[in-house]
């Protein structure tokens, strides 16, 4: 069974905790507690960001930081079965959203909240939570009933594949998918890519959406 070494947290904790006291000290002179700290991990799929996150939240939680730390995924804010299926059916012919995964399919609204929630340092917070395995693998949102709650946190912990992405603009994405249209013909079966074989309005769709995600990373 394949494993990950934590080769990144002894190079992210210094990184992060001189952010942390700079966060802190522009708050020195309004005399106020300031809100907790965000910080933000992105990465593909297998590259060791479960790995990563669950080292840094042991090792900020834990002395002698002893910085109250929550995680939450960008998975967790999937949209539940019904509203993705809806979603689907609406744009049957786009194959990006048939399926969670791609910008569109995660409620930026409840992440909306949940943020606030935790930047006003509410008592308790309810993070939301996912399960993949729900309706064969299409996946749910788990009941509120069985969300964890977390009280006032110095440290938030978002994570995800497309955490911090940015939208590319209709300008961008159509050079882009016209660049890839033309390798397809050059190259034929051996161009690898998927850009080529997708509708140019159907990536727009996508980028558009991924404007939205701004709120949550600005």
């Amino acid at each position: 069974m394949a494993s990950f070494i934590d080769d990144k947290s002894e190079h992210c904790i210094p990184f992060i905790l001189e952010r942390i006291k700079s966060h802190r000290e522009a708050y020195t002179s309004s005399n106020t507690r300031p809100p907790p700290f965000f910080v933000g991990i992105n990465g593909v799929q297998g590259a060791g960001k479960t790995t990563l996150v669950s080292t840094l939240k042991s090792t900020l939680s834990s002395p002698p930081h002893s910085l109250p730390t929550a995680v939450l995924s960008i998975d967790d804010l999937y949209l539940p079965h019904e509203e993705q299926v809806a979603l689907a059916a609406r744009h049957r012919d786009n194959p990006l959203v048939q399926h969670r995964g791609q910008p569109s399919t995660h409620d930026i609204g409840l992440g909306t909240d949940v943020f606030a929630a935790l930047s006003a340092r509410k008592e308790s917070v309810a993070l939301p939570s996912y399960d993949k395995s729900r309706f064969d693998g299409s996946g749910d949102r788990r009941p509120r009933s069985k969300w964890q709650s977390v009280g006032q946190v110095d440290v938030v912990i978002f994570e995800g594949w497309c955490v911090g992405f940015r939208a590319r603009g209709e300008v961008a994405i159509e050079k882009a998918w016209r660049e890839a249209r033309e390798e397809l013909g050059a190259r034929g079966g051996e161009y690898q890519g998927r850009l080529a074989h997708l509708k140019v309005r159907d990536v727009l769709f996508v980028d558009r959406a991924l404007k939205e995600y701004d709120v949550l990373t600005e």
